[in-house]
C-alpha cells in the first residue's frame, strides 16, 4: 500500500521533510540558546556590583568596551575641542538633547564626552560653554552607539553642529582628528557652575545584558521554529494518509477508472437511429422544401 513512497514525486517530498525538520529544530534551539544567554547575563549583572561604584581607571586600560567595562568610571585628560548637539534624547520622560564635546587627549585622539542634557529643541539652543584649558574628566564609559540604540537618528539630514548618533564612525567624518571608539557621560554637573543648568545623563546598560524586548523576541522565535517543524511533520503524515486511502480505494474497486476518450456509448434515441433508404426517401418527400413535394402532399413520381 505504501509503495508510492518510492516514486520520484515522493522522493522529493521525503527529502524536503528530512531536511526541513532538523533545520527548524536547529534554529529553534539556537534562538533558545540566545534567550538563555541573555537571562544568564541579566542574572550576572544583578549580582555584580554597580559599575559606577568601582574605582576609576585610565581610559586606555578599559578599552575596548565590553559588558564588563561598560559603565565603569574612566579618566581622561585633555582640552575640549569641537562641540555637537545630539537631538531627540529623552530624560525623565521629557524630550531634549545631549551636549557632546570632543576631548582632545595627549595621544591626539579625541574622546566624546556627554557633558549633560537640556530640555527642548536643539535648534538655536543656548548651551553652557565647555571649560577652557586642560581638564581631567571622570565619566561612565559607554560603547559607541549603533542604529539599534535608543534615541539614535540614523536618517541624517540634521543641521550643522548636530549628530544623530554618538559613534566614532560618525564623528570621524566631521572632525580632522581620530576619535575613540567609545564615549563617556559625566555623572555630575561640571564644577564651577558652567554646566549647572544641564542634567547628568545616566549610563545605559550594555547591549544584550538584560531581559529587554529583544530577549523575548528570541523566545518567540524559538516557539515559531518548533511550530514550523511540527507543521511540516503533520502535513507529511496527512499527505501520506490521503495517498494511502486513495490507493486502497482503487484496489477495492471503490473508485472506477476514468473512461478514455471515445469510449462512452452513444445514447440511444430517435436522433441516433440509423435511417434506411425508405425512411430517407420518405423524409425527403415530406419536406416542404423538396422539389418533389406537391401541395396535396402527393409524391411526384
Amino acid at each position: 500500500m505504501y509503495r508510492f513512497l518510492l516514486t520520484p514525486r515522493w522522493w522529493g517530498i521525503n527529502l524536503f521533510v528530512v531536511l526541513a525538520i532538523p533545520f527548524c529544530v536547529f534554529m529553534g534551539t539556537w534562538q533558545l540558546g540566545r534567550f538563555e544567554d541573555r537571562v544568564q547575563s541579566h542574572e550576572q549583572a544583578e549580582k555584580a556590583p554597580d559599575p559606577s561604584t568601582r574605582a576609576a581607571k585610565p581610559l586606555d586600560e578599559l578599552l575596548p568596551v565590553d559588558k564588563v567595562t561598560s559603565g565603569r568610571p574612566a579618566t581622561a585628560t585633555g582640552t575640549y575641542a569641537d562641540q555637537f548637539l545630539v537631538p531627540g534624547r529623552t530624560l525623565e520622560d521629557r524630550q531634549g538633547f545631549y551636549i557632546l564635546n570632543l576631548l582632545r587627549t595627549d595621544s591626539g585622539k579625541a574622546l566624546p564626552v556627554v557633558r549633560g542634557w537640556l530640555p527642548g529643541s536643539a535648534t538655536d539652543a543656548r548651551v553652557p560653554a565647555a571649560p577652557k584649558g586642560e581638564v581631567t574628566v571622570v565619566g561612565d564609559l559607554q560603547a559607541s552607539e549603533n542604529t539599534r540604540s535608543d534615541g539614535v537618528n540614523a536618517r541624517g539630514g540634521l543641521p550643522s553642529g548636530q549628530v544623530g548618533m554618538i559613534s566614532a564612525a560618525t564623528l570621524v567624518n566631521l572632525v580632522p582628528y581620530d576619535v575613540y571608539d567609545a564615549w563617556v557621560t559625566l555623572p555630575e554637573a561640571e564644577a564651577g557652575g558652567a554646566g549647572g543648568a544641564m542634567k547628568p545623563v545616566p549610563a545605559a546598560a550594555p547591549e544584550g545584558s538584560g531581559l529587554d524586548l529583544k530577549a523575548f523576541q528570541n523566545l518567540g522565535y524559538t516557539g515559531e521554529w518548533f511550530v514550523f517543524a511540527a507543521f511540516v511533520l503533520f502535513m507529511w503524515f496527512r499527505l501520506v494518509r490521503r495517498e494511502a486511502e486513495a490507493e486502497r480505494d482503487i484496489a477495492l474497486g471503490l473508485v472506477p477508472e476514468e473512461p478514455g476518450p471515445g469510449s462512452q456509448d452513444a445514447p440511444e434515441g430517435p436522433e441516433n437511429t440509423p435511417e434506411g433508404p425508405e425512411d430517407a426517401a420518405k423524409g425527403a418527400s415530406e419536406d416542404p422544401s423538396s422539389p418533389d413535394y406537391d401541395v396535396a402532399s402527393t409524391p411526384v413520381r
